[in-house]
């Protein structure tokens, strides 16, 4: 068989992919995932009473900047791994670099408080309840953003469910902001953190089950 038959023939059926394919697919996973986790808040946790006075804060500001900079490394990390032949490369930094500044911020906050306060920096009051409470408000990203991955041709299906998960996790972590009273970084750097790799772990877990194709 000729090779340009043989083109032609592969070809038959096969239509265009629509123009910023990726883009809408994860705008839509990520509004899912943000109004599902803030409507899990309101109506399971209800929203801090003094939270006008955290939005003038900017320690809160501090707070909420930790898992916004991780949902956008991890979204930069998810629309690579949902490509064949893609490569991460520098994209790994948005994950790496926000985790790194708020572990050094922490460090650095419980090297310089006396010896008797820093277990309550880290542990605070809520730790307990913290990651799970964050594990169940991503329930509904951690969704959204497997169907959108399903759509799209992932090869590297474990590492492609964990940064899924990741995106989940934070974007949860975001509306739990609204509720949580935790205002130390070394809490952050410990159970933010802790709380959105229980999504991320149970991404790496079903990817290769949910994204099969």
């Amino acid at each position: 068989m000729e090779t340009d038959r043989l083109v032609s023939l592969l070809a038959t059926g096969v239509t265009p992919t629509a123009p910023h394919v990726l883009a809408r697919r994860f705008s839509w996973a990520l509004a899912a995932g943000a109004l599902g986790a803030t409507l899990l808040v309101v109506l399971f946790y209800g929203v801090r009473p003094d939270i006008g006075t955290m939005f003038a804060t900017p320690l809160f500001w501090a707070k909420v900047a930790l898992p916004l900079t991780l949902a956008a490394g991890a979204v930069a990390v998810t629309a690579r791994l949902s490509r064949p032949g893609v490569t991460v490369g520098l994209a790994w930094s948005g994950i790496g670099a926000p985790a790194a500044i708020v572990w050094l911020a922490a460090i650095a906050i419980l090297f310089a408080a006396p010896a008797g306060t820093r277990l309550p920096l880290i542990m605070g009051q809520t730790w307990r309840s913290c990651p799970f409470n964050i594990a169940f408000l991503s329930i509904p990203g951690f969704v959204a953003a497997f169907v959108a991955l399903r759509g799209l041709a992932p090869t590297r299906l474990r590492l492609a469910g964990a940064a899924a998960g990741l995106m989940a996790g934070a974007t949860a972590t975001i509306a739990y902001c609204l509720h949580c009273p935790e205002m130390g970084v070394p809490f952050w750097g410990v159970w933010y953190m802790l709380g959105m790799l229980l999504p991320t772990a149970a991404g790496a877990l079903a990817g290769p089950h949910w994204l099969r194709w």
